[in-house]
């Protein structure tokens, strides 16, 4: 099996944009699942890359990120999901977790061939960055318990269309090899 990393994706949040309201139970109901990842990927020492959205701040950097969003009125949903000192973070600005960003050679310099995949939006992010990483010829396992949507029936068919389109396996948190 090739090695593996998990990527978070946008967990570190504000949760200060339009679709917040929407989003905000489900990211509760993921919360166990990602943390379920986390710790296993902690334990067995698999890297941990947290991707995360800039908030349109150029200036921004991980350290800026996470205190904004520890601050913030959400922040009970961000410190349960917190990077720990050996977590690596990649800033992107849209999308997907490889779109202009460095994470494609991150992953080759630690040999990644397989990505577990947590975090926010099923139906955007998490399904863009599935299909880069099918693209890149990785191979790609999804938390279904483990990210969170705005649309319950645009994340089913997202999570569907990850499956079928991409071979990626869908599998709750406790059933995910790391």
């Amino acid at each position: 099996m090739p090695e593996t990393a998990l990527i978070v994706i946008d967990m570190i949040n504000t949760y200060e944009h339009e679709d917040a309201e929407l989003l905000l139970p489900s990211v509760s109901e993921v919360l166990t699942g990602i943390g379920t990842l986390l710790g296993a990927a902690r334990e067995r020492k698999v890297p941990v890359v947290y991707v995360n959205d800039n908030f349109g701040l150029w200036r921004s950097h991980h350290g800026e990120i996470l205190e904004a969003a520890l601050a913030g009125p959400h922040a009970d949903l961000v410190e349960p999901v917190r990077p720990d000192e050996e977590s690596l973070f990649v800033v992107k600005a849209r999308h997907s977790v490889f779109y202009e960003t460095p994470l494609a050679y991150l992953l080759g310099r630690l040999g990644v061939g397989r990505l577990v995949l947590c975090g926010q939006v099923t139906e955007q992010c998490v399904l863009y960055s599935a299909l880069d990483a099918h693209v890149r010829h990785l191979d790609v396992t999804v938390g279904r318990d483990a990210v969170a949507h705005i649309h319950r029936d645009l994340a089913d068919a997202a999570l569907r269309m990850m499956e079928v389109n991409m071979a990626a396996e869908v599998r709750d948190a406790a059933d995910v090899r790391l």
